[in-house]
């Protein structure tokens, strides 16, 4: 009767091993599975995600020298007309993340700034100039980099920016999806992202 129980006891003792080890592969090769999934996910959304504008200035540009000791002043001037596309991104394929499999969390640990182009097109009117003060590429260049300058300005206040940023959200609302989908957690600067509300409200 005892050698009865007790090959009863180790059967039972194999199955129940058998089935823990089963059972520990099948987790094994889910997770792996998990990690190729948001690795993919990651992979997918690194493309720049652009906001376009345009912005269009007029410019007087004026410059003046004396020359003869000073007894004449020699003038120089332009309007400018700028018409500029610009656009701002975040290129997703630049973000910092780590993936911690044993506590199933994703944490992204840095977003690029966003990359702002300008590409302005030019066209000069009503230029004059005195014989002793001609136009050269350093009047060009000035007028450019005034250009830019208030461009800039422009930008800052416009709206170009937080359009941007939201279309940035809307791509890490995908990680959050996704990781939430599969029982994991979304990280960003070590606070876990528990709602996609809590997503419009980071500070990127």
């Amino acid at each position: 009767m005892r050698k009865i129980l007790f090959g009863v006891v180790v059967t039972l003792i194999i199955l129940f091993t058998f089935k823990y080890c089963g059972d520990q592969k099948d987790d094994k090769i889910t997770l792996q599975e998990n990690t190729a999934l948001i690795r993919e996910q990651i992979k997918n959304v690194g493309k720049l995600v652009v906001t376009e504008g345009h912005f269009s200035e007029v410019f007087t540009y004026k410059n003046s020298k004396a020359v003869f000791a000073d007894l004449i002043e020699a003038k120089k001037q332009a309007i400018v007309i700028v018409n500029a596309d610009v656009t701002i991104g975040y290129d997703l394929s630049l973000i910092e993340y780590e993936i911690d499999e044993l506590n199933k969390t994703l944490r992204i640990i840095s977003i690029p700034k966003e990359e702002i182009k300008i590409n302005p097109d030019f066209e000069y009117y009503d230029i004059q100039a005195d014989f002793l003060n001609q136009f050269e590429a350093k009047d060009y260049n000035a007028i450019k980099e005034t250009v830019n300058k208030s461009l800039m300005k422009k930008i800052e206040a416009s709206d170009l920016k937080s359009n941007a940023q939201n279309r940035l959200i809307s791509e890490l609302a995908k990680f959050y999806i996704l990781t939430n989908s599969m029982g994991w957690t979304l990280e960003y600067n070590q606070n876990p992202i528990e709602s996609s509300e809590e997503l419009q409200s980071l500070k990127l």
